[in-house]
């Protein structure tokens, strides 16, 4: 598994464009709290569907991205936090400690 850098607008149109799912992991890289989420997520990622999009978010260098996030899918604003889409509409919002894939997958069943 890969991360997928989220830097423009444009990506996250697309991500609100697309057909199936999609994952976004916002991150501040200045946190220990948001460095072991990713860190206990990605241990555990090569359970996720292996053609599902992962699109990692710096919310340092991208902190105007990472509001639009958070307006355009109608979510509280954390970090780290993890956003999974299905057709263009969030379906999972997790945050801090409770980032888990095991709670991914069940609700992609």
């Amino acid at each position: 598994m890969e991360w997928i850098s989220l830097e423009t607008a444009d990506q996250l149109d697309n991500i609100k464009q697309n057909q199936g799912y999609s994952l976004i992991f916002k991150h501040s890289t200045r946190c220990s709290i948001s460095m072991m989420a990713k860190r206990r997520f990605e241990m555990d990622w090569e359970n996720l569907p292996a053609d599902m999009p992962l699109y990692f978010l710096d919310l340092i260098k991208h902190r105007d991205l990472s509001n639009k996030v958070a307006q355009d899918f109608s979510v509280y604003h954390e970090s780290p936090q993890m956003l999974l889409i299905k057709d263009g509409e969030c379906i999972l919002d997790q945050s801090h400690g409770s980032i888990s894939v095991d709670e991914t997958m069940s609700v992609l069943s």
